[in-house]
């Protein structure tokens, strides 16, 4: 259940953020934007470290190397974020990156990849995965 609230609020947080850094955006620029937003996650972040942070910087040298890319992940994510929005809209944006991100998941899970366990993906998987794309062309379609 935690895990699910988890998901809500990550995924209403999220879609704020598009728009609040699209529009933060329109007024200061794409890569200020992303330098304020990164800086300020740093920020905060740094000092829930401080309080409350458990774990030990030394083993970032037994992690994998590939996931320590996870910041440049974040750069291109907002500022690619900012650019779907502006050029269509909040709705038809988000949209489009949840199936986006629900595809590239399925396909994490379906073959095991990064140390993820690997699912099965019966037909009915695929079949609701159609339906979403065929959701966002019928959202946009002008009938």
């Amino acid at each position: 259940m935690i895990g699910l609230l988890m998901s809500i609020i990550s995924g209403i947080c999220m879609s704020l953020q598009g728009v609040f850094n699209t529009r933060l955006g329109e007024k200061i620029g794409t890569w200020e934007t992303n330098v304020f937003v990164q800086g300020t996650g740093f920020v905060i972040t740094l000092v829930i470290l401080l309080l409350a942070g458990k774990g030990n910087f030394k083993n970032i040298k037994s992690a994998n190397k590939l996931y320590l890319l996870g910041g440049v992940l974040g750069v291109i994510i907002i500022f690619t974020v900012m650019e779907g929005i502006s050029k269509l809209g909040p709705t038809y944006s988000i949209a489009t990156i949840l199936i986006s991100q629900l595809a590239a998941a399925a396909l994490i899970d379906a073959f095991g990849a990064f140390g993820s366990e690997q699912l099965h993906f019966g037909v009915t998987k695929y079949i609701g995965l159609g339906l979403m794309i065929l959701g966002i062309v019928l959202f946009k379609w002008r009938g």
